[in-house]
């Protein structure tokens, strides 16, 4: 980063350095409103809480499922052979590595809530010396 020229008499900031203390403020602001939202806390449902890893999990286990019906296409009919053969394997391949991701996605999230839970006497602690 370039070092913005002083004036000569050296007591006045260039309008340089004032873009980029009015720049540093600014993102300064965007991280402390971003970290704002973990002291927030509000009670949440389960459907809010895991409705992401079900979602990924439901659309995995469908295309598994499709993966494993045209899979078995390939045995029951003749024409298509090809095709069949080279989809079945990837819709069977793409399901299961969503179907995973859920399941990995949901003990990832048990432990994020009990950290929570944990924080909660500190944030307390925290809020009671910040709004004196």
């Amino acid at each position: 980063m370039e070092i913005p020229p002083k004036s000569p008499d050296g007591s006045q900031k260039s309008p340089q350095s004032k873009e980029l203390l009015a720049s540093n403020t600014a993102s300064t602001l965007c991280i402390s409103s971003r970290s704002e939202s973990v002291w927030t806390s509000t009670s949440r449902s389960k459907w809010d809480i895991y409705h992401k890893p079900v979602i990924v999990m439901s659309v995995g286990a469908a295309i598994f499922l499709s993966g494993m019906v045209i899979t078995s296409l390939t045995c029951i009919q003749s024409n298509n052979k090809k095709i069949y053969k080279m989809c079945g394997p990837a819709f069977l391949s793409l399901g299961l590595m969503l179907l995973v991701c859920g399941l990995v996605w949901i003990p990832i999230i048990r432990k994020k809530q009990k950290q929570r839970q944990k924080s909660k006497c500190l944030q307390t602690l925290r809020s009671f010396f910040f709004n004196r």
